[in-house]
Parts: C-alpha cells; structure tokens; sequence
C-alpha cells in the first residue's frame, strides 16, 4: 500500500510543514483552531518528490485527486465544472519554507465560458463572473502555459483602446469576454494546441506546473542562496474559492497582527474591495488601510482584530495573514 499523497485541512497540523508545506500546515493548524478557513485539500511534498524523479504523476495521485473533490463536492454541496452551481478552487504552492520565484497562484480553476453563465446567473452579477474567467484565462495562460507576460500586456492595452476604456476594471461584460477570447488565442498560439476545456484537465495541468515551479531557475537560485536542500519538493494547496471581487461588502486583504518593521503592537495592513487575490499587490488601485477598513466594515474588521490576536497567542510570533471578505464574511487563506 503506497503512502496516501493528499490529505485534507482536518487533517495534521503545523508541525507537519515536511509533508504539507508551511502554507498546508499552517491551513491544517487554523482548521483545528476553529477558524474560518475555506475547506480544500493538500498534496503532499512526497508527491512532488515522485513526480520529478520520474518526470509523470505518481500513479494513483489523478485518482486521488478526483476522490478529494468529490468530498469538497458533498461538504460545499456543489459541483466542480457545473454551471448551475460550480465549485472553483485555487492551486497554490507551499513549500516547507516560503520561496521567492516559485510559482504563483492560479485562481477560479474550474471556470469555463458555461459556469460563467451560470454564475453570472447564481450572483446575479454578470461582470462578476466573466471577470472571474478573464483572471482564470490569465493565469492559466502565463503560469500554466508559459505565456511571457507582455504579450498579455499588449493585448490588454489593444482590448482597453478598442473599448475606449483605461483600466481592466472598467470594461463591460462585452470586453471581458474579447479580452479572454484573445488571451485564449494567444495561449493556443504559443503552446501549438487547442485550449482545453475540460476543468480536470486545468486542474491537473496547475498541480503539475506547480511540482515543476520547484525547480525553476528562480528558485534554484533562492535555495542555493540560502542553503535549502533542492530534494524538498514543494506541496499544493486546493482551496475552494472565496469571492472578494463579488459585490461591495466583498474584498481581499493582507493584515500583520504587528508592524513588521519595528515589531510595535497594533495591527497593519491592507484592504481592497471588490478584488480578489493578487490584486492588494498589484497596484491596480490604492487600497486601505486596516483602519479605515474599519470604518467601511466595522463588523468584519472586529473579527478580524480578534482573530488576528488569537493567531498571535497561538504562535507566539508576528503572523501575516491574507484573508477575503465575500458578501460580509471574513475568511482567512493562509497565514505565515
């Protein structure tokens, strides 16, 4: 009986960062303290260690995965690929020790052209869901694909100039759509093939460019420099989505329980509504700060500073935390 190669959040907890990477531990340690996690599952490092020695998925791993879903399927009551009430996840890498270099986040996996319209339909909010496909298209495309970023520039910039906009965030549902169109062609172009699109196939194809990120040049470099052994291999997290970019009482943040460079008491951060993931980083708009966050959202920042302080007497040590508010409700993604 070979080793089971995933495990969902109930299970382990953050001494466990060797099998589950940092980021599954730590998602394993606040499932068990009570807190608002969205549920998912973690492939373990030693299934990164296979797949790069043999260079193909462990066997057994697809059906493993396939078997986890089911049971994030019955526990969400909802359907990954179905358009009349989908199931989306993000995949994202974790290492035993946080990496520059490695590889991003792919968002909304699980998100074709038909669950666009049905969650366009179930949100009642249609730029919401083809925003949501055009960001999974993007990510897919350079992260999966290895689409080099300027050329999604470029296309942006000739989709924005035709719709006579000056930022993504003010298309119309019209120009979301061209826009991913374009990507799509971009991608078919630069891999040689149609796109797929079957949502267990995206699926698959970002655990694996998640396993091969492990050995990108960038963070070979970074383990070379800081003297981390190149046999860890890395673990995935799956998460099911939570939407910050949903409606006005939704948004995404990053909060540290204190200053990170004095170490002062008192909690700092960001916050940005109607966004999701990457966005607080990316400059897009400006974000808020905690404080007047607390003046947007007075009941889900109180529950932030509370969780915030039992994060902090539970380590013991700063915590960085990302979260997302989704129609009024905190959820916390991961914390360091």
């Amino acid at each position: 009986m070979s080793a089971q190669l995933i495990h969902p959040f109930t299970f382990g907890d953050r001494t466990q960062s060797d099998l589950l990477g940092g980021k599954g531990a730590n998602l394993a340690e606040m499932v068990r303290m009570g807190l608002p996690v969205p549920p998912g599952f973690t492939i373990t490092t030693q299934a990164c260690r296979e797949y790069l020695a043999s260079g193909k998925m462990p066997s057994g791993l697809i059906s493993e995965i396939n078997n986890s879903l089911n049971d994030l399927e019955k526990s969400l009551d909802k359907k990954f690929g179905d358009p009349t009430k989908p199931l989306l996840v993000s995949v994202r890498s974790g290492a035993k020790f946080s990496m520059p270099g490695m590889m991003e986040t792919v968002l909304n996996v699980g998100m074709t052209p038909e669950v666009a319209e049905g969650l366009a339909k179930i949100s009642g909010n249609e730029k919401f869901a083809w925003d949501s496909y055009r960001r999974f298209i993007d990510m897919y495309g350079r992260i999966v694909c290895d689409v080099p970023p300027a050329e999604f520039h470029q296309i942006e910039n000739r989709i924005l100039e035709s719709h006579s906009v000056k930022s993504i965030q003010e298309l119309d549902v019209a120009g979301l759509q061209a826009l991913a169109a374009a990507f799509i062609k971009e991608i078919e172009i630069v891999t040689g093939k149609p796109f797929p699109t079957d949502p267990r196939e995206h699926l698959i194809s970002s655990v694996e460019a998640v396993f091969h990120s492990w050995n990108s040049e960038r963070a070979q470099l970074y383990r070379r420099r800081e003297r981390i052994s190149s046999d860890l291999g890395t673990a995935v997290n799956i998460q099911s989505m939570v939407f910050g970019n949903l409606s006005d009482d939704s948004g995404t943040g990053v909060a540290f329980t204190r200053n990170p460079a004095t170490g002062e008491i008192g909690s700092y951060g960001d916050y940005l509504d109607r966004a999701q993931g990457e966005d607080v980083v990316a400059g897009i708009r400006n974000t808020m700060s905690l404080v007047d966050m607390s003046k947007k959202e007075p009941v889900v920042h109180g529950e932030l500073e509370r969780l915030m302080k039992t994060l902090e007497d539970h380590y013991r040590d700063l915590c960085d935390i990302e979260f997302t508010v989704e129609r009024g409700k905190l959820w916390i993604l991961q914390t360091r």
